[in-house]
């Protein structure tokens, strides 16, 4: 049976049991802004407006040799939704998004997996804050059934801080039968913004049941950060477990009135091989990164033979590391669009 003709829920442990490794693609939202996305815009609502721009997304992704493509949903929930007042178009601007992006994979003429980005509600779960944890499943469900309606291969749950809060996204995407991918972002001194640190995720990685299709890590405060969290998980979790590596191209800075992030492909280069040597089977960007960065990871692993797991000396001299301490009074709202 050929790939095409595959189950979608099959794909991802297909292309898995052939290759080493999987290249996942750049960020969304840094190159829809290259596309004429404003700041304070919804991307989501580009799927109705803009397709041709999310296409042309997606299609330079693939050819820079993402053999995963992440679609344009990641605020798509109908709490996120609700501050553009287009909280009752989740089903439709989701289904459009995994539509988009699966066009894009099928004209592909080679495997290319479709993932549709589930990121936060932008809401603290109760107790700590107001969200209700059966409202946050039932709003993540609703998201996770149109990505499947619209053709998704899996789902990617991505730049989660609490348990609590993927958990919900996990409850919320199982009903549809498609297998999941889960990150969290370790932005917090090494931790997320919730206190978890990359052992505890791997100990709730290993919980979850039905048995996730990837784990890891996305975003977060630089690549050497990334790479550490990656390594941590990789130390406590089952050791089948596929891990997954999507970093923030370099660390953000403000230059001329917009946001610029210091990453080179060279230095994209770097993180993607101490990626592969921490154990991770998927790797990709995250914010800053476009399709040239990604066209470097491509280049990077081509052939490359995986060394031992980097300790924290060693990835602090290839790439850095960047540790912010929590801020003071707690935990906050998070409605950025982070983990585009």
């Amino acid at each position: 049976m050929s790939f095409s003709e595959l189950p979608h829920a099959a794909r991802i442990g297909f292309l898995l049991g052939q290759r080493d490794y999987l290249i996942a693609d750049g960020a969304t939202g840094t190159n829809l802004f290259s596309r004429g996305l404003e700041t304070g815009d919804a991307p989501e609502l580009w799927n109705t407006d803009h397709p041709d721009r999310i296409r042309d997304h997606h299609r330079c992704m693939v050819e820079a040799g993402a053999d995963i493509i992440l679609t344009n949903s990641f605020g798509g929930t109908r709490h996120r939704m609700k501050l553009h007042k287009s909280q009752h178009r989740v089903a439709e601007l989701n289904t459009n998004a995994a539509r988009l992006a699966r066009e894009i994979a099928d004209a592909a003429g080679r495997p290319v997996l479709v993932a549709g980005s589930m990121g936060p509600t932008g809401e603290i779960m109760a107790p700590v804050g107001e969200l209700d944890p059966d409202d946050a499943v039932a709003a993540l469900r609703e998201q996770a059934d149109a990505l499947a309606a619209g053709g998704a291969d899996l789902l990617w749950i991505e730049t989660m801080s609490s348990s609590e809060e993927a958990q919900a996204a996990i409850e919320g995407g199982r009903a549809c039968g498609l297998p999941i991918v889960c990150t969290m972002t370790f932005d917090t001194n090494g931790r997320t913004m919730m206190g978890l640190t990359p052992e505890a995720a791997a100990a709730f990685y290993d919980a979850c049941q039905p048995p996730l299709a990837g784990c890891g890590a996305n975003c977060g405060n630089g690549l050497g950060e990334l790479i550490a969290a990656v390594a941590g998980i990789a130390g406590a979790a089952d050791p089948s477990r596929v891990l997954v590596a999507k970093g923030n191209c370099g660390v953000p800075e403000y230059v001329e009135g917009e946001i610029r992030y210091t990453g080179t492909p060279e230095l994209m280069k770097t993180y993607a091989r101490l990626a592969r040597d921490a154990g991770a089977r998927i790797v990709g960007g995250c914010c800053g990164s476009t399709p040239e960065h990604i066209a470097a990871l491509v280049e990077a692993l081509a052939g490359y033979t995986p060394g031992p797991c980097p300790d924290l000396p060693a990835i602090e001299e290839a790439l850095g590391l960047q540790r912010v301490a929590p801020k003071p009074g707690g935990p906050r709202k998070r409605n950025s669009r982070r983990g585009n």
